[in-house]
């Protein structure tokens, strides 16, 4: 046993060295990779306080329109920067009440609308990217071709359209041409969408006897959801923010939607309520706000998915 001591003491001691001689290198490598990482951490952090600049510089107007909201006009004009004190909740009342008949209108509108382009772009992008005709091309490139005329062109003449249509003043008169000119943009995106999808699965349906209209409502409408939420919501945001068609178009302030409505609103008062207004700006953001809190993800599925499939 004591002859046999020096070979093991001998032996822990060359292992204790290698160990120290593993900590040294794992020490070394592990300084040369903390400095890696904490150079990949300062660019991260310096990325993400820029974005942060440039996110608060966004919500800039946002947060000056909820903060005049809850001020009256003394109060916005001697000590604008100043904390409401006491808040005037009231102005979200007044906002509310003169708000809600325009969005209750532009929601019912708008709704009519985006269902009517969510079927005929993709009623129309299906046969565009599933069939064969004689002009199918010519065809389609002439619809693309309508994206290159800028919308104030055809202000005069679709005004010109609706009068002599007898439509002026009527809810029509936005559905139509919101309608019309939606599509244009919705069969560009459902074409391409629909085109990307598998011909096998539509081989095989015709196969086990669907008809077209069924390939149709049961193989390219659900494959297609998300471009078709991605086009009802980019639709709806560009018809409800609509200004000077519904100016021009609609006299009755009953029937009026939220842009011109947020001007008329400004007008019910003797002199301009600032906080009421913005107030009322704050209500009409409701419904987009909504909206792009429960369908952000479809969204952004429709868009990505489109942007790789074209």
């Amino acid at each position: 046993m004591d002859g046999k001591n020096p070979t093991v003491f001998n032996q822990i001691r060359s292992r204790i060295v290698r160990l120290q001689k593993g900590a040294q290198a794992g020490k070394e490598s592990g300084d040369y990779r903390t400095g890696s990482a904490g150079g990949n951490i300062l660019v991260e952090t310096t990325n993400t306080l820029i974005l942060l600049i440039f996110l608060f510089l966004t919500l800039v107007p946002v947060i000056l329109m909820l903060f005049i909201s809850l001020k009256n006009r003394a109060q916005i004009f001697t000590q604008f920067w100043a904390m409401p004190r006491p808040p005037l909740w009231s102005n979200y009342v007044a906002g509310w009440n003169g708000m809600m008949p325009y969005i209750v209108n532009s929601l019912i509108y708008g709704s009519i609308s985006v269902a009517a382009v969510v079927f005929l772009s993709s009623l129309s992008g299906y046969v565009f990217a599933r069939h064969r005709f004689p002009g199918k091309e010519v065809i389609y490139v002439a619809i693309l071709s309508l994206m290159m005329i800028p919308g104030v062109l055809t202000l005069i003449p679709s005004f010109i359209l609706v009068r002599q249509l007898a439509l002026i003043d009527s809810p029509l008169a936005l559905i139509l041409p919101w309608t019309a000119g939606g599509q244009v943009f919705g069969i560009l995106l459902c074409r391409s969408y629909i085109a990307s999808l598998p011909q096998e699965i539509f081989e095989a349906g015709r196969i086990d006897g669907a008809s077209e209209f069924d390939l149709y409502t049961m193989v390219a409408l659900p494959m297609s959801a998300p471009i078709l939420i991605t086009l009802a919501i980019m639709h709806f945001v560009g018809i409800y923010n609509d200004f000077i068609w519904p100016l021009v178009t609609i006299t009755d302030p009953a029937k009026q939607v939220v842009g011109v409505g947020l001007r008329q609103f400004v007008n019910q008062f003797g002199v301009v309520d600032i906080g009421a207004q913005m107030a009322g700006y704050a209500v009409s953001v409701l419904p987009l706000l909504i909206l792009f809190t429960f369908g952000m993800k479809y969204y952004i599925q429709g868009v990505t998915a489109g942007a790789l499939k074209a």
